[in-house]
């Protein structure tokens, strides 16, 4: 059987106080169904009043019994785990804009595995790389002595005979 925690009035009230201070409405519904809790409703007359599920109203209560009213508001999610600051990404890449300025070609290849040895990473992908680089203004200059899909010369040569006669 699962566990059914108990919210007192008194905590109910201090949410009804923190739920005029917040603007956001999810966790506004998150702590009002905490509320209503504490007031009295089951979960799944909380969850019918709240358009949500009794399972999800379940969760809210236990986060709020665990952790308090933090345990509702919003946290920081996923995104940019960077490895380095901005100083270091620079001093980084000092060293291949001097490659690159005395007309060295330098591969992502060689920049990710500088990276990994560098900020202790295992594996950096290439999209890091090229964020890395985009972030500082860095752009893709390759230099081809051909054009890729280029005809070869006899082609040319044989294109040619034919439009003369």
């Amino acid at each position: 059987m699962p566990r059914t925690f108990k919210i007192n009035v008194e905590d109910a009230e201090k949410i009804k106080e923190t739920r005029k201070k917040i603007n956001d409405k999810k966790v506004d519904k998150r702590l009002y169904a905490v509320q209503l809790r504490g007031e009295g409703y089951k979960n799944p007359e909380i969850a019918k009043k709240l358009d949500t599920s009794p399972k999800v109203v379940s969760r809210w209560v236990t986060a709020f019994h665990n952790g308090g009213i933090e345990a509702l508001l919003p946290g920081k999610f996923g995104g940019n785990h960077r490895n380095a600051t901005a100083e270091e990404e620079d001093a980084f890449l000092e060293q291949f804009k001097m490659a690159a300025e005395n007309g060295q070609i330098i591969s992502v290849l060689e920049i990710a595995e500088a990276y990994d040895k560098t900020f202790g990473k295992t594996h950096a992908s290439h999209s890091t790389v090229y964020y890395l680089l985009h972030k500082l203004g860095w752009r893709k200059i390759m230099p081809r002595s051909k054009h890729p899909k280029k005809a070869s010369d006899e082609a040319i040569e044989a294109s040619k005979k034919l439009t003369l006669e």
